[in-house]
């Protein structure tokens, strides 16, 4: 659905006061809602953008390489406490394990050594592991949080010696192909856009050279558009199951470390920023690359999200991952999402049915429907909500809220009519006058 004229309006100006008073060469930004594009706004000449042209997107590169591995943990070929010698024995940083990698709580050092990664052409795997040392660890894990690519270099081969498949054919087997993202690779393909380094003086363009990061792409090496990045933004809102279990996209999205330990506006997850912004989380990355910058925001519940480009490093007095959450943001405060229809639901299940109505716990009262999918669904009144999925006879698990994971048991009478919900020792009876 598009924006509305003013919304859209809106969007276009920040768009293209980004590009004139950053100095852009040229801005490229997508609205999505609901899987599709419902507007683009493109400004620059430098080249003229498009849906289709090609930008580098540096490190949101990452959260491709997070969900390749994620894969291969529900497919159990390994355990997010695998320690990475598991993978690829004999590393001397070995015994950090997968999850501080991916959530770069591993302390391990943010680049490679050697020259700049991002601006030459890089080695083979063998060679990165070769140059490894145990003081590549420039903290004790899970001490702060620390941004490491070499982390992501790492899992990236963890991921070819796992499968047998190079990361770059597993990323277009697993990922690029099921999800039509045929304009994003490895390797930029026309029409793409040349990436510049604007001088701050005098306003000239030095083009920055395009390379090929070797072993270090599972960290930042992807060129994608618009509309490609715009079908991954889609999936990490609401991912195809076929590729990815909707769960496991969820654990990904649970802080393992806050980057802002001063008033808690951003985090990483599992592969995954995560940016707080008044009562709303955003998830996505931000990217940069010599003559790039990309930025990729999600907001899960209401499925939309922002994705942007410009090919010069950096815009001046602009943040492009500020730039999309500023937006996204304008557009779920302007046009924020209708609700889904009520609908009459049919019967519920005889053993939900007779769980339903007032419960109360030390004076609270709770109440609990059935909804169409047979779950149990309340909790206390004004408080977050409860979902309980039947496990057999009398018994529940939660799935939701405070009570996520824990085990709801039917306590029945003598004549079979339940009188109590015990969920893990906290006993709901039916009139406020019982003691539990």
């Amino acid at each position: 659905m598009a924006l509305l004229p003013e919304t859209a309006r809106q969007v276009d100006l920040l768009v293209a006061h980004a590009q004139a008073d950053g100095r852009g060469p040229s801005v490229a930004l997508g609205v999505v809602r609901d899987g599709e594009l419902a507007h683009v706004s493109l400004a620059g000449e430098q080249p003229r953008p498009h849906v289709d042209t090609q930008y580098r997107i540096g490190s949101i590169t990452k959260t491709m390489t997070a969900v390749l591995v994620m894969q291969q943990r529900d497919a159990g070929l390994l355990t997010l406490d695998d320690p990475l010698d598991k993978h690829l024995p004999g590393t001397p940083v070995g015994a950090l394990t997968v999850r501080q990698l991916l959530g770069h709580a591993s302390g391990l050092q943010r680049e490679p050594d050697g020259g700049w990664w991002e601006r030459a052409d890089g080695t083979d795997l063998d060679t990165l592991l070769a140059g490894l040392t145990p003081d590549k660890i420039a903290y004790p894990p899970h001490r702060v949080y620390h941004y490491s690519n070499l982390a992501y270099g790492l899992l990236g081969g963890a991921l070819e010696r796992i499968t047998g498949t190079p990361w770059r054919a597993l990323l277009t087997e697993r990922l690029l192909t099921p999800l039509g993202m045929r304009r994003t690779t490895v390797l930029p393909a026309e029409p793409y856009a040349r990436g510049f380094v604007v001088h701050p003086w005098h306003q000239t363009l030095r083009e920055e050279p395009l390379t090929d990061t070797g072993a270090m792409a599972p960290a930042g090496q992807l060129w994608s558009t618009v509309e490609d990045l715009a079908r991954w933004a889609a999936f990490l809102a609401d991912p195809d199951p076929a590729l990815l279990d909707p769960a496991t996209l969820t654990e990904m999205c649970v802080p393992v470390a806050i980057s802002d330990l001063d008033s808690w506006t951003g985090g990483h997850g599992l592969g995954v920023e995560l940016y707080r912004v008044g009562d709303r989380v955003y998830v996505g990355h931000g990217g940069s690359m010599p003559g790039f910058v990309a930025g990729l925001v999600v907001h899960r519940p209401t499925r939309t999200a922002v994705v942007d480009f410009a090919n010069a490093y950096g815009l001046r007095g602009h943040h492009v991952v500020g730039m999309a959450r500023d937006v996204l943001t304008r557009v779920l405060d302007a046009e924020p999402p209708a609700p889904a229809p009520w609908r009459p639901a049919a019967p519920p299940a005889a053993d939900a049915a007779e769980l339903t109505g007032r419960w109360w716990w030390m004076g609270i009262e709770y109440e609990f429907r059935a909804d169409p999918a047979g779950d149990l669904v309340g909790g206390p009144m004004g408080g977050p909500p409860l979902r309980f999925t039947p496990q057999g006879s009398d018994r529940w698990r939660g799935r939701s809220g405070p009570q996520d994971g824990e085990v709801l048991t039917v306590v029945r009478d003598s004549a079979g009519t339940p009188v109590a919900l015990d969920i893990a020792t906290f006993v709901l009876t039916r009139s406020p006058d019982q003691a539990p």
